[in-house]
């Protein structure tokens, strides 16, 4: 593995072996986003599978107060001023 500083820090340069699945995957990514690299493409698709994954699952019970909340009928306005004012009194 080596480290190549970058502008925007250090990052990582690796030899990796992908799958041709994986591979066609890659060019998917890249021609739909306008990537120059595959580079590019990897880390797209690592960093949005990452925040999926790192992503918080809702408790229960907070789905609960939530679906109750949003069957509650809300107070209608037809613009900020209008609400400013009911929500001033």
């Amino acid at each position: 593995m080596m480290y190549i500083k970058s502008a925007g820090g250090f990052m990582v340069q690796a030899m990796v072996e992908i799958q041709e699945k994986a591979n066609q995957i890659l060019n998917i990514v890249k021609a739909r986003h306008n990537l120059k690299t595959k580079s590019q493409a990897i880390n797209r698709v690592v960093l949005e599978y990452g925040s999926n994954l790192l992503e918080t699952q809702l408790k229960p019970k907070y789905l609960l107060k939530l679906s109750k909340i949003e069957k509650e009928k809300g107070i209608p306005f037809k613009n900020i001023g209008e609400l400013r004012k009911l929500a001033e009194g």
